[in-house]
């Protein structure tokens, strides 16, 4: 792909600047009017975000970032550059095309999807709206109720999960979004959709309805649409879209599925349900927004929720009825079939799943190759849920199951009191976890184990769900760390990589509101792309830079 054309930013506005003279009035004492404000630099090196949290790892760290740096990011020279109105809340993340050509000419483009089943394109310089369509049939809206009432989702439920982009597909590139919807007539529909990145137009012969049926010890069960939502974000791996699905609330009868298609075609290939036979009582799968990870031989790894799991195995170590409540779960790809291949399941899973401790309320994040003290490598996953214990697993051997006690690599209990509503991420050898109104932390991992306390963290507590936070960087360089605030309204944070300690900005530091951006949601995590950064809330994305 040629190499992106370099940009220059606008000069900020009066209603944006800092000073009198930026608006162009007289300097003191009647002198001259001074020169005027020098534009922020374009980036060096433009950069796409096309999934959840940067990359299937999902460490959430962007490391071309050359804009933004921690001497610049600070309430005089950064804040909020504009609001961006949508129709619905955004709940799914945003995601971000550089130099993308639209109607002639090259556009930074943001996608916004929303809870009105509608997806949006924006120039992410100037605002202004590129293209919009609405993934509604005739006769058809988004969901604003729910037969057992659920309100986990409100006021409306239509595109939850954050879509995925292949740049490289079609014509232009190709953006896929799952959208639910009912009819007037009260039936429920969960659609795949495809859409060109240029225009939003249907491709693929897309949609296609979600439907699949498993195998059960009973004879079989169905995906029902209405009894799902798919909370987590796609992924997109050699060539198959898969998507993973929770229930609404706990509302029974739920299991865990997970089912794969061509994303040329749109043709189912694979699926795989994880719960077949607990009854219609879970795990599901949502990570609080976060998505499946993959490795580079094609490996997907998921946390599972709360539910069923059998404590007696079979012949190869496994629940003998297939159901993996509060798990580690790495599920093969070979031949594009899906199965387990490996699994951990803590000790007291069963006394946790009667509690609601979902082990599935976080995410999965693998880290690079490690070296230990032997020097051997070691392929590593993390994950955490509402127990608040830090789980290391080696995903060459997850570790099982073991009645009384766990086998993993490493454990570190109660290290996020609180418990985690949230996804980590990772940046030049350190973790970072927000838990449930606690602080958020950083984690050293030195010879392939983590610290077993935090070198960092933040003076302040993130109220529930805690934070999902994202690195941007330079390389290793001018690492910021940004976590979003849930509130009314809702703060932007950055930090020092390096020091938790050290905020560098948060939206309410400007003085008369200047960067405020309306009320918080839960499970946003923000994004970073060519000296911006954005966040979701409710009816809007709010777009923050330098202002001069």
């Amino acid at each position: 792909m040629a190499a992106a054309p370099a940009r220059r930013l606008a000069a900020p506005s009066c209603l944006l600047s800092l000073t009198l003279a930026a608006c162009g009035g007289a300097g003191s004492h009647g002198s001259a009017a001074p020169a005027p404000p020098v534009p922020p630099p374009a980036p060096s090196a433009h950069t796409d975000v096309v999934t959840y949290k940067n990359d299937l790892a999902r460490t959430g760290q962007n490391l071309t970032e050359s804009v933004l740096t921690t001497g610049n990011v600070n309430a005089s020279r950064f804040g909020l550059q504009r609001v961006l109105a949508v129709d619905g809340n955004v709940d799914a993340t945003p995601l971000y095309l550089s130099a993308l050509t639209v109607q002639g000419a090259a556009h930074d483009v943001l996608f916004v999807a929303t809870e009105m089943d509608s997806l949006y394109a924006f120039d992410s310089a100037t605002g202004s709206l590129l293209w919009h369509v609405s993934l509604l049939p005739g006769g058809e809206s988004p969901i604003k109720q729910l037969p057992d009432g659920c309100q986990q989702v409100a006021p409306t439920i239509g595109i939850t999960a954050t879509p995925v982009i292949d740049r490289s597909a079609g014509a232009h590139g190709v953006i896929y979004v799952v959208a639910m919807s009912v009819t007037a007539s009260g039936t429920y529909h969960q659609r795949l959709h495809a859409l060109d990145v240029t225009t939003g137009a249907e491709v693929s012969g897309g949609p296609v309805d979600i439907a699949a049926s498993y195998p059960t010890l009973a004879g079989s069960t169905s995906f029902d649409p209405l009894q799902y939502e798919e909370r987590a974000a796609l992924l997109l791996l050699n060539g198959t879209l898969y998507t993973s699905w929770t229930s609404h609330c706990d509302a029974y009868p739920y299991t865990g599925w997970i089912i794969g298609y061509d994303s040329r075609t749109l043709a189912r290939t694979a699926v795989l349900n994880v719960a077949p036979n607990s009854g219609g009582m879970g795990p599901a799968i949502w990570m609080s927004g976060g998505g499946p990870a993959a490795d580079a031989a094609g490996n997907i790894y998921v946390l599972t929720a709360n539910g069923v799991f059998e404590t007696t195995l079979d012949a190869q170590g496994r629940p003998n009825q297939g159901d993996y409540g509060n798990s580690f779960l790495k599920l093969s790809t070979v031949s594009g079939a899906l199965a387990v291949s490996d699994y951990f399941t803590m000790y007291n899973e069963v006394a946790e799943s009667a509690s609601d401790l979902d082990l599935g309320s976080g995410a999965i994040l693998l880290l690079p190759d490690l070296n230990d003290s032997g020097g051997v490598v070691r392929h590593l996953a993390i994950g955490a849920g509402k127990d608040g214990n830090l789980y290391v697993v080696n995903r060459d051997a997850l570790g099982g199951f073991n009645s009384g006690s766990n086998h993993i690599w490493q454990e570190l209990p109660g290290a996020l009191a609180g418990g985690i509503w949230s996804t980590p991420a990772y940046f030049n050898g350190s973790i970072y976890y927000g838990p449930s109104n606690g602080a958020l932390r950083a984690f050293a991992i030195r010879s392939a184990l983590l610290a077993a306390t935090p070198s960092s963290s933040t003076s302040m507590s993130f109220t529930y769900p805690g934070a999902s936070p994202a690195i941007s960087a330079n390389g290793a360089a001018n690492g910021i760390v940004w976590a979003h605030e849930n509130g009314t309204p809702a703060v932007l944070h950055a930090y020092d990589a390096a020091d938790l300690t050290r905020e560098l900005y948060n939206s309410s530091q400007a003085p008369d509101g200047r960067d405020q951006f309306g009320p918080g949601n839960k499970f946003i995590t923000p994004v970073i792309a060519d000296g911006r950064v954005f966040v979701g809330g409710q009816k809007v994305v709010a777009v923050f830079g330098l202002l001069n």
